[in-house]
């Protein structure tokens, strides 16, 4: 319990208050971490966390790992899920971790003095067993782990916009190297891309009703 407060103090300063979800990332992360039978702080990359969302949940997660995206020990894949998967590069195993769905209802039995039910699930959290608290499952990662953590140091450039790609993370296609935007993937388009597909003059027709 001592070391829990002394984490959750770490992950709070980042916002200047505790949340439920900061709670939640830490004890996700100690549990996790524990299944593998991996040890934390590391000298070495063989702990990867894939956080299913970002925010508080991750800031959590990082206070008790000291995993981190800079290090690339830490990714995000943006499903909007309170969920993160750790992993043992090593031996590739890798564990899912999710909050149960009763958990905010289980949390009041916990703190049944509490009348506001942020406070009964920030104080619940902290307090109640994993198995109640959390669901843990095996799972095998889609793609290989030596591709998720490719081979640092490796440039190359996109055949299209002249782009550096860094981390192994062009798209070969009909003998080009492209960026993933260039090959269709990226979370952006340019504003020259967007009025190539609509036409200067696009306004409704001035005698045609909408």
């Amino acid at each position: 319990m001592k070391e829990l407060r002394v984490l959750l103090a770490a992950s709070s300063s980042r916002h200047s208050h505790l949340c439920p979800r900061q709670v939640l990332g830490v004890r996700a992360a100690l549990v996790g971490i524990e299944s593998l039978g991996l040890e934390v702080p590391r000298r070495d990359k063989r702990l990867l966390i894939i956080a299913e969302t970002d925010g508080c949940f991750v800031d959590g997660i990082e206070a008790a790992s000291q995993a981190t995206v800079g290090h690339r020990t830490l990714r995000v894949e943006d499903y909007g899920k309170i969920a993160a998967t750790f992993v043992d590069t090593l031996t590739g195993k890798a564990i899912r971790v999710a909050p149960r769905q009763d958990i905010r209802h289980k949390a009041w039995y916990y703190t049944p003095d509490e009348v506001d039910p942020y406070a009964a699930q920030l104080a619940g959290y902290q307090v109640m067993p994993e198995n109640e608290l959390f669901f843990l499952q095996d799972v095998e990662l889609k793609t290989a782990i030596e591709v998720i953590l490719s081979t640092p140091g490796i440039r190359t450039d996109c055949d299209c916009c002249g782009e550096e790609i860094i981390n192994q993370r062009e798209v070969i296609r009909n003998g080009l190297t492209l960026c993933r935007t260039c090959a269709g993937y990226g979370y952006y388009r340019t504003i020259s891309q967007l009025e190539a597909v609509i036409p200067a003059d696009s306004s409704p027709h001035p005698h045609r009703r909408p």
